[in-house]
């Protein structure tokens, strides 16, 4: 199935009509009398998109609204209102609630089961980056408000120039965006280059009769690439087309004004778009920090023991294809419980952070290097020659071990070492495992031999 739809409607008429509609193309459909009715139904079994007539006998559309925005398994619910009349301004009020579209009778089903394709499109991609409920709050980051409308960049695209300045400056004050024009061509150069690091939040792209083709030739550009595919896009069309509407929203365009430019309800749903775009932005940067984080030790910033165990695993998977050897080598700080007794736990970690440093400035880009322990550090070059490991580890001892590491409070320099143990990969099929127990059986040799120093493990000598 394709996903589940909640109609709601008091004439049984409309419930059936629309029921054969959606199953027909396979979406599971459940429905409901009156508000009440919804509320519960939604409580009961989330649904991906909601369908509702403008009246109902407990209430309206903007009731139903009001009451799902109260419950955060409903919050971010698709909602299509079907509106009887042709009242501008209740049109623009259920808008302004945060009904996503307002149809009025009759409408095209082409479109509608576009309109509600795009919807759960957008709704699915959200539950996909687990904006809802606990993990968006244990991500630390909660949706920006339907009321607030942050400032961003928008620009309207289409043939006719001088129409859209026109446009421009009858939505001007009312608009959250800084806005530009282009015609279609104009922005294929700018954009289409995806050279540009100033992309803008929304594109509006103007379709009319004259070669509406090359609008939605630009709208699958944009879609495609990496730099532009989150831009929000709004397809306004001159003259009504459904057929293009909903091949617009099918390839990729995030809500359509089918009847010509309003400035009103093209204010609201720029407005709209920009919000969701930010929210979205922001919930891709928080993912994205927490992957970080996830494979990151937080005080050296160097990758943790979860993501070196990978990469090693990786690295000698290409030793073995290539024939090259690589070094794995684990470095551990002398002493460094006596540093901590002697100085403050403070002062551990500012050595801990400049001897992370210090290895990280005296490698290779290629090199890895994490903290896989308190103060153990494992580091693995690839491709390194068998006679120059142990040069290469008796310099970063010398490193450490040169210069002393500075306390907080300025005073009383600490001096620090370190001890490295070393292990060659050379192409044969040696288990990492026993690889780093070979660096580890080598560690504990350089200990023994009085630290800061470098041993090289038996089994490759």
């Amino acid at each position: 199935m394709h996903g589940k739809v909640l109609i709601i409607d008091p004439i049984a008429t409309n419930r059936i009509i629309l029921k054969v509609k959606f199953s027909a193309a396979y979406y599971t459909v459940t429905q409901a009398l009156t508000l009440a009715e919804a509320i519960a139904a939604i409580g009961s079994s989330r649904p991906d998109i909601v369908i509702t007539a403008d009246q109902l006998p407990d209430g309206t559309a903007l009731d139903l609204v009001a009451q799902m925005r109260e419950q955060p398994k409903a919050q971010n619910i698709p909602i299509i209102a079907i509106n009887c009349g042709d009242d501008a301004n209740n049109h623009l009020s259920l808008l302004e609630a945060g009904i996503d579209v307002v149809l009025t009778k009759p409408f095209d089903d082409t479109l509608l089961l576009a309109r509600v394709r795009s919807l759960v499109r957008s709704s699915s991609v959200d539950a996909d980056w687990n904006l809802r409920e606990g993990t968006s709050r244990a991500l630390g980051f909660a949706e920006i408000q339907k009321g607030f409308t942050p400032t961003g960049r928008a620009v309207l695209v289409g043939p006719d120039r001088d129409l859209l300045d026109n446009w421009t400056s009858q939505m001007a004050g009312q608009l959250s965006v800084q806005t530009k024009v282009a015609d279609v061509d104009e922005a294929l150069h700018i954009f289409g280059t995806f050279q540009n690091t100033n992309i803008p939040d929304v594109f509006a792209l103007v379709m009319d009769e004259t070669d509406p083709q090359k609008i939605l030739h630009f709208l699958a550009t944009l879609k495609s690439n990496a730099s532009t595919r989150h831009c929000a896009v709004l397809v306004v069309q001159i003259h009504p087309d459904q057929a293009l509407g909903a091949q617009a929203l099918d390839m990729g365009a995030n809500d359509l004004m089918p009847y010509g430019f309003q400035p009103a309800e093209m204010t609201l749903r720029i407005n709209a778009l920009l919000r969701r775009k930010k929210s979205s932005d922001k919930l891709r940067a928080k993912i994205r920090d927490g992957l970080e984080a996830a494979v990151s030790d937080p005080l050296t910033g160097l990758h943790n023991r979860r993501y070196a165990m990978s990469q090693l695993d990786r690295i000698a998977e290409q030793s073995v294809q290539t024939a090259e050897p690589f070094t794995v080598m684990i470095a551990d700080m002398d002493h460094f419980k006596r540093i901590n007794d002697t100085h403050g736990h403070a002062a551990g970690d500012v050595v801990l952070i400049e001897t992370a440093n210090r290895l990280r400035t005296n490698l290779r880009s290629v090199d890895l290097l994490a903290r896989i322990g308190g103060e153990e550090f494992l580091i693995v070059m690839p491709g390194v020659p068998l006679q120059d490991p142990k040069g290469a580890a008796r310099r970063l001892c010398h490193l450490i071990g040169q210069k002393s590491f500075k306390k907080p409070d300025g005073l009383h320099p600490i001096n620090a070492t370190i001890s490295i143990g070393l292990a060659i990969g050379c192409g044969h099929e040696k288990t990492t495992h026993r690889l780093l127990d070979e660096a580890d059986k080598a560690l504990y040799a350089a200990k023994t031999r009085g630290r800061n120093c470098v041993t090289l493990s038996r089994p490759a000598a």
